[in-house]
């Protein structure tokens, strides 16, 4: 629980004294650690501390957790590296979530449903220190971000060169022949909606909702966009994707199932359908899960692809 109405008070009438209060703080909640923050906002709860390992936070993640009414965030990793300008960080700063950073050695100390307190810089539980923890400030984080603007044309030089590099080493597995699937839905000649769980996907998904009534585009959902659609009481014809965000409810409502496979045939996702008594297709190409969704579309004979939350 937050205990910050008399911290209120003296940011008004006294800066000076606001720091120190704000070091004086303590946060207390049930621990709830994983280091797929996707993992861990399926599990939390209001007053939970959610303990994260996620470098360079980005702002759909961010967002997941905010929907989760989270008030505390503590990162074993840093929250921003200053490479890119990531919105993550500050987004849960301007929502009033108390952002700390911590060490990757905090997994080891705690576990799932410790009851912890942090004041002072320090992580305790039952009393006794089990890590350090330094609280990043709504300043701090807005001045790092400007900082990782100005940086960014750098880095957009190194993204080109190691691009390059990329197309010279493996540019035959991309250019050379596709072999999709054989699929039951039939994209000729239709339009194609692909729903991602990213940037803006549940407000344009409300967006097009006339859009699908009328037109009834073919739905490929990847991964968590499965859930999304649900939610807006919809339904996907395919889900594709590692299968690793995607609930069991939204697996068994009859959609097809495309399972992303690694370049060397590997197929992880195939085990959880398994186990859940289900069968789906096998894709192995190289690329991220939406990449082929889109490829998938394309090569069935799509007339129109409309993206959402896609990168």
């Amino acid at each position: 629980m937050l205990e910050n109405s008399f911290l209120m008070e003296t940011e008004i009438f006294s800066p000076t004294f606001a720091r120190i209060s704000l070091m004086e703080e303590e946060f207390k909640g049930k621990a709830r650690l994983d280091r797929r923050t996707k993992n861990l906002v399926k599990r939390l709860e209001p007053g939970d501390i959610a303990f994260i390992f996620h470098r360079d936070l980005d702002r759909v993640t961010a967002e997941s957790l905010l929907e989760r009414k989270v008030q505390i965030v503590v990162n074993a990793d840093k929250f921003t590296t200053g490479r890119y300008p990531n919105l993550g960080p500050l987004l849960l700063a301007r929502s009033n979530v108390a952002l700390f950073e911590t060490s990757p050695k905090v997994f080891e100390v705690l576990r799932e449903g410790d009851y912890v307190e942090i004041k002072g810089g320090y992580i305790y539980r039952n009393g006794e220190v089990v890590a350090e923890a330094r609280r990043l400030s709504l300043g701090e984080l807005e001045e790092e971000f400007e900082k990782s603007r100005e940086r960014l044309g750098i880095e957009m030089k190194k993204f080109s060169q190691n691009t390059l590099e990329f197309i010279a080493r493996e540019g035959n597995s991309f250019f050379g022949e596709l072999k999709t699937p054989s699929l039951k839905t039939d994209f000729r000649g239709k339009h194609v909606l692909v729903v991602v769980r990213g940037y803006d996907y549940k407000h344009d998904l409300k967006t097009l909702k006339s859009y699908i009534r009328d037109v009834k585009p073919v739905i490929i959902a990847v991964d968590g966009g499965a859930d999304a659609l649900l939610e807006e009481g919809l339904k996907p014809d395919i889900i594709i994707g590692d299968m690793d965000s995607v609930s069991d409810k939204a697996l068994k409502s009859g959609a097809e199932l495309v399972v992303h496979a690694y370049p060397d045939g590997r197929a992880p996702g195939l085990k959880r359908l398994e186990s859940l008594g289900l069968s789906g297709h096998v894709f192995r190409v190289p690329g991220t899960s939406e990449d082929i969704a889109l490829l998938l579309a394309y090569e069935g004979g799509a007339d129109l692809i409309v993206a959402v939350g896609t990168h």
